[in-house]
């Protein structure tokens, strides 16, 4: 933990949430000791009422009472719509084994594998 120059301890943590696809806000806090995920959203005026967003602490699922320590990264993010491994089932599936994959795009000679 940092000390703060009247003498009280803080910890310094980083906000990062996504409103929109390829939308991304950044802000860098400084938070009282024993501060939680809620009191780091709510600094930075983020409403968290919204049940399709979800708080995680660096890319680990967190509830928004847990405690943060210093240099914590605090993502606030949408969920996921479509799993992704059923997604690639799916797009394998519609693409064929020819289409889909690491050697689907071969130049035009070149030998299998390449």
């Amino acid at each position: 933990m940092a000390e703060a120059k009247a003498g009280a301890v803080v910890v310094r943590v980083t906000v990062v949430t996504s409103g929109a696809a390829r939308q991304t806000c950044e802000w860098q806090l400084e938070l009282p000791a024993g501060a939680t995920a809620q009191d780091a959203l709510d600094a930075c005026g983020i409403d968290t009422g919204d049940p399709a967003y979800g708080a995680s602490i660096w890319g680990r699922n967190a509830t928004l009472q847990r405690r943060l320590r210093d240099q914590d990264r605090v993502e606030w993010c949408r969920g996921l719509k479509v799993d992704p491994k059923v997604a690639r089932r799916e797009r394998f599936a519609s693409q064929g084994s020819r289409g889909a994959g690491l050697f689907s795009k071969r130049r035009p000679g070149a030998k299998s594998g390449y």
